[in-house]
């Protein structure tokens, strides 16, 4: 998913850079800011030149909006090899990527059949791992329960944006709990 090049002219036809744009907003914006606890990373494995993972640094980012308009043009310039404040692109497989994280982070794989959420107190130290609509790839899948465990936000099947909204809704008031 998503492609590493950047000569699309709209993120769905951009091998569903959409997706990815939509999860963008949802991780790191609040209602009047920027969440500065959140590190946004997403692996592009499409052609011509996987893996490229882009990542997003919520302590650092500026200059940037909700709008999609302002991330097409915030991908292509990243994807293309140029900078942006906040925003690194490095080519870094998936696996390369999580073996790294879960050095410093619990690891969790968002799948429908995983343990309920509900049932387990999410660690402030988090690195949360979802697929698209159909899931993660298996082999993606099974190197990542090496390194986390499975946990599920019910039966119903949720849109990628929408899990993330509800794991910061949860995190939020877990935080707010422990006051």
């Amino acid at each position: 998913m998503g492609k590493t090049d950047s000569s699309f002219n709209n993120l769905h036809d951009a091998g569903r850079l959409d997706i990815v744009y939509e999860c963008i907003v949802t991780s790191l914006f609040l209602s009047h800011g920027i969440r500065r606890d959140v590190t946004f990373q997403a692996v592009l494995n499409g052609p011509p030149n996987p893996p490229r993972n882009i990542r997003i640094d919520g302590n650092t980012v500026y200059d940037v909006r909700t709008d999609v308009d302002t991330w097409k043009q915030i991908l292509r310039k990243v994807i293309a090899g140029k900078s942006h404040p906040g925003i690194s692109v490095e080519k870094i497989s998936f696996e390369a990527l999580l073996k790294t994280e879960a050095q410093t982070h619990k690891v969790y794989v968002l799948e429908e059949g995983g343990k309920d959420i509900a049932e387990i107190e999410l660690s402030e130290n988090a690195v949360f791992v979802l697929g698209d609509h159909v899931g993660l790839p298996k082999k993606a899948e099974t190197f990542a329960l090496r390194y986390g465990e499975k946990i599920s936000l019910g039966k119903q099947p949720y849109l990628a944006a929408s899990c993330i909204t509800l794991i910061n809704y949860l995190l939020d008031r877990q935080a707010k709990s422990c006051f």
